[in-house]
């Protein structure tokens, strides 16, 4: 065996087999594997991610939410000019993300790298990556915590807490869907009623929220896609499954990287089931050329929520800005932090956060954390567009 005793007892010591919860009280009918921090056989840890979504309690699930969020997520109706739905920058052949590294809203053409600005135009880009929807219903899960979906940290500064109140923002932001013939109030006011003039929707809306007698508004809009949204799982990838006791689910060089993945530090902001801490860290990440102002992030720290590292094969280009194009450059990237230097210069020197800069990964171990990482993308998402919308404007906005 190419691992011999040594690996055989890091795995008797750091992988403990037992019947865990799904992380809201509940328990799985999967024995699944817990990976700890081996330098310190404690927290941080890694785990499969549950089997079960939990939603809110003023937000429970119906097959009925969960139809008429989808056709809302694709329907442009949503946008100022009708012209950006939610699906526009959060598509699935792209794994509800887009190959960009700036979106495009309001007055562009495209999808992905097609994606265009119509002219005459005046609306900037949007100044963030756009990242992927997969799994959002499983953000801020914390190892033997109870889950509230409620308060679950959402954008790259953590602005709003579940994804609730994360579905109004891209719509009454001006670049992404809003645009400039509407104020926020008013946009919230013209939703609603394009809505209610359209019958189909009626109905949507009155079988959906039949205890609701107002039927569409815009806390139903929300409550709709958030359902859609949190219907978006991906808890079967390779690593899933060897968290759960499969041992062939990945590779031996997998493992490896693995290994190296929680030797080097990476765990230490990227450990729980998605795989990231939920919390603010300043990296000095360089700002992207195309801006012209500066991004500041979380509360004008320079920091910014640790992302998921699932589904990375969607989510390139990387960083909050999109600024680093690959894997290997973001692994280059990290080795760079541990001198301390900020390669933003809005960002002082040795500011950095004190756990990037204690990480100790080298070019030699790149790629094997790289194949590690591969084993978390899984492609078993809905995948599925709706023919048309209610509205009758094309489905997902102007992206042909």
């Amino acid at each position: 065996m190419r691992y011999g005793i040594h690996y055989i007892l890091y795995l008797f010591v750091s992988a403990i087999i037992f019947a865990v919860s799904s992380c809201n009280g509940e328990s799985s009918p999967h024995s699944e594997r817990e990976i700890v921090n081996k330098s310190t056989l404690s927290k941080p840890k890694l785990m499969a991610l549950p089997n079960k979504v939990v939603h809110p309690e003023d937000n429970p699930f119906t097959p009925e939410k969960l139809k008429l969020g989808k056709l809302l997520f694709y329907d442009p109706i949503l946008s100022g000019n009708k012209d950006v739905a939610c699906a526009t920058c959060h598509h699935p052949s792209t794994g509800y993300a887009e190959f960009l590294d700036l979106s495009i809203g309001v007055n562009g053409r495209g999808l992905g790298h097609s994606r265009r600005f119509r002219q005459p135009n005046t609306i900037p880009l949007v100044k963030r990556n756009a990242p992927t929807i997969l799994n959002t219903a499983f953000n801020g899960i914390e190892i033997g915590v109870k889950y509230q979906p409620s308060s679950a940290p959402m954008f790259w500064d953590m602005r709003t807490e579940g994804l609730e109140a994360q579905v109004l923002e891209p719509m009454m932001a001006m670049e992404e869907m809003r645009g400039q013939n509407f104020t926020k109030s008013e946009l919230m006011v013209e939703i609603v009623k394009r809505l209610k003039s359209i019958p189909k929707y009626d109905s949507l809306f009155m079988v959906a929220f039949p205890e609701d007698k107002t039927g569409i508004t815009m806390e139903n809009v929300t409550k709709s896609i958030a359902v859609f949204e949190r219907s978006l799982v991906t808890n079967h990838s390779r690593f899933d499954q060897y968290m759960r006791g499969d041992e062939e689910a990945i590779s031996l060089s997998e493992k490896e990287g693995l290994e190296l993945f929680t030797k080097v530090g990476c765990i230490d902001c990227h450990h729980g089931p998605m795989l990231s801490d939920f919390k603010p860290h300043v990296l000095g990440v360089a700002e992207n050329s195309k801006l012209n102002t500066v991004d500041s992030g979380w509360m004008s720290q320079f920091a910014f929520r640790t992302p998921t590292l699932r589904n990375l094969r969607y989510t390139a280009p990387y960083m909050h800005n999109g600024s680093i194009k690959t894997l290997q450059e973001v692994m280059e990237f990290y080795e760079d932090i541990t001198f301390k230097k900020s390669i933003n210069h809005h960002v002082a020197q040795g500011s950095i956060d004190s756990l990037a800069v204690s990480g100790t990964i080298r070019v030699k171990d790149m790629s094997r954390i790289i194949s590690f990482l591969n084993t978390l993308n899984d492609t078993t998402f809905d995948k599925t567009i709706p023919k048309e919308v209610p509205s009758g404007l094309p489905v997902g906005g102007l992206i042909q």
